[in-house]
């Protein structure tokens, strides 16, 4: 295997911008280079941004990726610590009629947090940076991550989830 290139910081797409609110379309073929490119450019930007998850529509790529990676940084240091999951075109199966008040923050929403119910649990269907199908449960925070991430291919902000909460 070739050594892979270093990781590029990718701009963040902010409110407003019209791909945030599209639907983003499946990946077709996972072991891509440049869909493997763009894992690593998608990681290495969540990071540097100290996020805890990123959706591929966050950086002006409409595809079902996202990237969850719950550890305790400036933004969340309550997080628990994770190893990063790529998920590629993950389908939420199942979600707890049990839901969780938590607050929320975005990448794409600059200087906004506000409080946000999610489904406390949840089983994920999605494809990793391998190709291989995955079937795993999720709780808590990561639940959180992953509800808030998906948001992001279906178009939706944490905003509108709060502001809709509110009315």
């Amino acid at each position: 295997m070739s050594t892979p290139a270093t990781p590029q910081i990718l701009a963040i797409a902010q409110r407003g911008e019209p791909i945030l609110a599209q639907q983003a379309q499946a990946v077709r073929n996972p072991l891509d280079p440049e869909i493997q490119t763009l894992l690593q450019n998608m990681q290495a930007t969540m990071l540097a941004a100290n996020g805890v998850g990123i959706a591929a529509p966050q950086v002006f790529q409409s595809l079902r990726i996202i990237i969850v990676a719950s550890r305790p940084n400036p933004r969340y240091p309550e997080a628990p610590l994770m190893e990063p999951i790529a998920m590629l075109n993950p389908e939420i199966l199942w979600q707890s009629n049990e839901t969780c008040l938590g607050e929320e923050g975005c990448l794409s929403v600059q200087e906004t947090r506000a409080q946000v119910a999610r489904a406390e649990r949840l089983t994920v269907r999605y494809l990793n940076e391998k190709a291989e199908s995955i079937k795993a449960e999720f709780s808590g925070f990561v639940a959180r991550i992953i509800q808030h991430e998906v948001d992001h291919l279906n178009g939706i902000l944490f905003v509108e989830r709060a502001e809709a909460a509110e009315s």
